[in-house]
């Protein structure tokens, strides 16, 4: 492969992450008018299953021993099953979609924390400011907003994403790295689809109303996101210390809240753009190296 085409690929890389990474909190949105959390995710999930399947009977790549597989198993139930879960269950309790990227997008306050103790990462005076820059734009993209009844546990749940991708990123880096990606991802898969199968089984109805809407957000939120955005994620934290990767969820509350208001009409305030200007900085000196 040329390598001015990785150089360039790799460049696009992060911003092509944000983008679809954010379109995940979108989708959600339109999935669950026609279907609970839960079996929505289970659904999905059995879905990529079978595409996975498919990729890995065609790249036959080398499969992880026992240990890798449960490594493996561990990481999807944090990176796929509580993040996802969390997301969802917020979106399902009247979290606008703009909304729900803000609480785990704290992720990097989170990450920068434990990697300095945990994978050994020195992070810089420099970034330490970016990070606490970043969670200022967060405070003021959330001001103003109920945080009781039910809005409360959507934004519970969210905590419990941001706690769940923080450390599923984490030990994904510490523990699956060496592990082929296509493998890694479809024993992740086949963990996370029973974990909510499971879910949906002993919490929900299951009910699911099979219209336009509802399929195309689905195939958008297989491929797009659980193959696309999960395969380039794993591939930035490959390459890319973690807190580098984790700073690029600064961007998502903003870019998710920009689609929202195209496509839902939720609310965009000055305060909330002036958030969104601080996460953006706060990303570009968390990035900064030396």
């Amino acid at each position: 492969m040329n390598k001015s085409f990785e150089a360039t690929a790799a460049r696009l890389a992060p911003a092509i992450f944000v983008v679809l990474w954010s379109t995940g909190f979108i989708g959600t949105k339109y999935v669950i008018n026609n279907a609970e959390p839960l079996t929505y995710l289970a659904i999905r999930m059995a879905f990529v299953v079978v595409v996975m399947a498919v990729i890995a009977a065609v790249a036959r790549p080398t499969w992880p021993d026992r240990i890798g597989v449960f490594h493996s198993a561990v990481a999807g139930i944090l990176v796929h099953g509580f993040y996802l879960g969390g997301t969802a269950i917020a979106i399902a309790h009247s979290i606008p979609a703009g909304l729900s990227a803000l609480i785990p997008g704290l992720q990097p306050i989170l990450t920068s924390t434990i990697a300095n103790r945990w994978l050994g990462e020195r992070v810089t005076p420099l970034q330490w400011g970016g990070l606490v820059l970043g969670l200022a734009g967060v405070v003021l993209i959330l001001h103003d907003r109920p945080l009781t009844g039910e809005a409360g546990w959507g934004w519970l749940a969210s905590i419990v994403s941001l706690i769940s991708i923080t450390l599923g990123t984490l030990y994904q880096r510490r523990y699956c790295n060496r592990i082929d990606w296509r493998a890694g991802n479809l024993v992740q898969y086949v963990a996370v689809t029973i974990f909510f199968g499971i879910g949906a089984y002993m919490f929900e109805t299951n009910v699911v109303h099979w219209n336009a809407e509802f399929v195309l957000a689905l195939a958008w939120l297989v491929f797009a996101l659980s193959v696309g955005s999960i395969g380039l994620l794993y591939w930035l934290i490959r390459h890319h210390a973690a807190t580098s990767v984790a700073s690029l969820f600064y961007l998502v509350p903003a870019v998710t809240a920009l689609m929202a208001y195209v496509l839902f009409n939720e609310r965009l305030d000055t305060v909330a753009i002036m958030g969104m200007a601080a996460c953006a900085a706060a990303v570009l000196l968390v990035n900064r190296r030396g």
